[in-house]
């Protein structure tokens, strides 16, 4: 399974971005993509492929948490 998750644009030099992803940042390659610092990009492989807007973006990290913390509690359930 292959995952693709949202991060805030913060730094565009060329075709290399920074992203932050709640505090990490990472590089990506911003080739495919049109996008400016401040906008969200979804990135996957170390390639931005998608922009999308913030309620999107945070709606999408919500989400993402909610699985998680699913998984987590789900995970020390079986430990008992």
């Amino acid at each position: 399974m292959c995952l693709a998750v949202p991060g805030k644009i913060i730094r565009i030099d060329g075709s290399d971005g920074q992203i932050d992803f709640g505090g990490v940042v990472r590089r990506a390659n911003m080739s495919l993509v049109e996008a400016k610092v401040g906008d969200w990009a979804v990135v996957h492989a170390g390639f931005a492929i998608e922009i999308m807007d913030e309620a999107e973006a945070e709606e999408t990290i919500r989400l993402w948490n909610e699985v998680l913390d699913s998984d987590k509690a789900g995970r020390e359930g079986s430990l008992r």
